[in-house]
């Protein structure tokens, strides 16, 4: 059929972190990696700069096509991005003020 791969370095995780199957619970920043091959999706993450190569847990299985898997990787992407920012605007309790617009 077909293999793809896609990687992004340097994701912020949140506080809870993100399982992979090897090596438990992983924190701070991490680069994955998307491994399309064959109607088969594996999604891999490592702390980065790292060497290894972890498999995030439960990210291997069916994908049909190379197309979705690059979905499924920029999806992953942002849910790792939401919700370290989602921790980081939890620890600041203060409010933003709403910008205002100067008077015409």
């Amino acid at each position: 059929m077909g293999w793809a791969t896609w990687t992004t370095a340097a994701v912020p995780v949140g506080p809870d972190g993100v399982r992979t199957e090897e090596a438990g619970v992983l924190t701070g920043e991490v680069d994955v990696q998307t491994n399309w091959r064959s109607g088969q999706v594996r999604i891999s993450v490592r702390p980065t700069g790292a060497a290894q190569w972890l498999t995030l847990g439960g990210a291997s299985a069916f994908c049909p096509t190379g197309y979705r898997s690059r979905l499924l990787h920029e999806a992953t992407v942002r849910a790792l991005r939401a919700d370290a920012a989602d921790a980081a605007d939890a620890a600041d309790p203060g409010e933003t003020p709403l910008p205002t617009r100067a008077a015409a």
